[in-house]
């Protein structure tokens, strides 16, 4: 039986082949996890899955369908994402209008909505009338990393699918034989992953994420020694590159992790191994109530920036409460 092109997630493919075998797909799938993870790459594979002319249950790779599919030609299986942020009325209206005609090939007509939960309230009740009454030949795949801002009206109406940060020695593993990394930078990426293969492979074969994150714990460092004005106008800068917040706060938050795990006598557990001696520096420069402080605040941001509340004004707060260096 041919091998699915997915690193790890065996519980889920397994669960997908079982359903596909039996010849009773579900009509919708909603695929859940954190970022970067793999939930459009299990999205793809099982949609490959679905057109594959051999119908094993898992996708062959080497048919002519199966082919088109990784080259992004099959015309019955649609990527949709979200457009200025959003997904809009239109584009599940162009859903609802083409899922209305048959297959022009197979059986199946497929569309992946990639981030479900950047729907607009209008375009989520829309797609849930889709849900309610689904063409017999219409497979929905759905993906979220934030399952808690999905109707719960569209999760009851889908089969759930829970994917989890893989293994890191997996990661490692996979970016050493796939992508040809050697193998200190390897189980550097994996640890900093933290079991999500796209951050990792993103991370590898894109500079600019590479460059950002060094910026940004740079930032970090600079800011715990600035004045309130300097951190007031650092706050306002990022707060105007919307995309990147969570980027920068996420980075902040495994780091001060990296820095708790020192004091606490667990180095080998460090992220940032390529920076374990300016952790090393920093476990001894701030005491540990003031570390557990800067996380629960960072916590306290990352919730209210998710939340919608105002980007600015919880990046305020958060600047102005980092800690400064403990008098020794």
């Amino acid at each position: 039986m041919a091998a699915w092109p997915v690193v790890g997630h065996e519980w889920a493919l397994d669960l997908l082949a079982r359903g596909l075998r039996g010849g009773r797909p579900s009509h919708a799938y909603l695929i859940t996890g954190p970022a970067q993870v793999g939930k459009t790459t299990v999205a793809r594979a099982f949609a490959q899955a679905l057109v594959c002319e051999r119908q094993t249950g898992t996708p062959c790779g080497e048919c002519k369908t199966c082919q088109r599919v990784t080259q992004g030609r099959y015309p019955d299986i649609q990527f949709i994402a979200a457009s200025k942020n959003n997904i809009q009325i239109d584009q599940v209206r162009a859903i609802q209008t083409d899922a209305a005609i048959a297959p022009l090939e197979g059986k199946h007509k497929v569309f992946i909505i990639r981030e479900i939960e950047q729907a607009t309230a209008p375009a989520a009740n829309a797609l849930l009338k889709t849900l309610e009454e689904p063409a017999p030949q219409v497979i929905l795949l759905l993906t979220t990393a934030h399952r808690d801002r999905v109707l719960p009206t569209i999760i009851s109406r889908c089969q759930v699918i829970g994917l989890r940060p893989l293994p890191l020695a997996q990661v490692q593993e996979a970016l050493q034989t796939r992508w040809g990394v050697d193998e200190e930078r390897a189980a550097l990426l994996a640890r900093l992953s933290a079991g999500r293969l796209g951050w990792a492979v993103a991370a590898h074969t894109t500079p600019e994420l590479w460059l950002a994150r060094a910026k940004y714990l740079d930032d970090l460092l600079t800011l715990m020694s600035a004045g309130h004005l300097g951190r007031l106008a650092y706050a306002e800068t990022l707060s105007r590159n919307g995309d990147e917040i969570e980027l920068a706060l996420g980075l902040w938050a495994a780091w001060w992790r990296d820095v708790l795990l020192v004091q606490r006598g667990l180095p080998q557990a460090l992220l940032n191994l390529d920076r374990k001696t300016q952790v090393l520096q920093q476990a001894d420069l701030f005491r540990p109530e003031q570390v557990t402080g800067a996380l629960t605040d960072l916590t306290q941001a990352l919730r209210r920036i998710k939340a919608n509340v105002n980007a600015r004004l919880a990046l305020d707060v958060l600047v102005l409460r980092l800690p400064k260096p403990a008098v020794l």
